[in-house]
């Protein structure tokens, strides 16, 4: 394996229709290639108690769901998926790649709910006692261009039935996130063509990857 440092933590972020899932296998192939051993992962989810929260989460239900109630759900499976998870593996010196985590809630409860960042922040001190991604690559997009895309999948979840507006929000918070902590985030451009997006990404990876050696 190629020897690089024990127990990174990367994660991928951005809003509806960027093409996160088909580039998380893309990021998976840069690490394959590079020999590292890790782990894939997703939020909310990643253990059969946080994906049964999810599933409360996504299911679209004619009872309105309570903004604090959701930002408790999301920070409840959070906390069960880094006791079991992405704690012990980072731990024992594997690298975790996991679709989205504590930005997307400063970007969909934050920016697209309106609540608190000073709530969302002291949330994230009990639940992650310190622990943040060592890089974190966020796909950017106009949102008309990824709901266009979204919609495209079949039916949408309660997530991706929220109005422009919201999305508005939740892309603007991320960007917010991603000017204030530069050395964390790499923005990539996800309007070009696949190989665009991807040839981003891995000038991302290698020079994330050099600097672990």
């Amino acid at each position: 394996m190629t020897t690089v440092k024990p127990g990174c933590f990367i994660t991928l972020e951005g809003t509806e229709g960027v093409g996160k899932s088909t580039n998380l296998r893309f990021i998976e192939s840069v690490l394959e290639q590079h020999q590292i051993d890790y782990q894939l992962t997703r939020e909310p989810g990643g253990t059969p108690l946080a994906e049964q929260v999810r599933e409360l989460l996504l299911a679209n239900r004619d009872e309105k769901v309570a903004d604090d109630a959701e930002l408790l759900l999301v920070f409840a499976a959070r906390a069960q998926h880094l006791d079991q998870v992405v704690r012990p593996a980072v731990d024992a010196g594997r690298w975790v790649l996991c679709d989205r985590f504590t930005d997307a809630t400063f970007a969909y409860q934050g920016g697209g709910r309106g609540l608190s960042r000073e709530l969302i922040s002291q949330l994230e001190t009990i639940v992650q006692r310190g622990l943040q991604p060592d890089l974190t690559i966020l796909l950017d997009l106009p949102v008309e261009i990824g709901l266009s895309r979204a919609s495209q999948r079949g039916e949408l979840d309660r997530f991706e039935n929220e109005k422009i507006e919201f999305f508005d929000r939740v892309r603007n918070a991320y960007l917010d996130r991603a000017g204030s902590d530069p050395k964390r985030f790499a923005i990539i451009d996800a309007s070009g063509t696949l190989e665009q997006v991807q040839e981003q990404i891995a000038q991302v990876l290698n020079t994330f990857l050099a600097k672990q050696r």
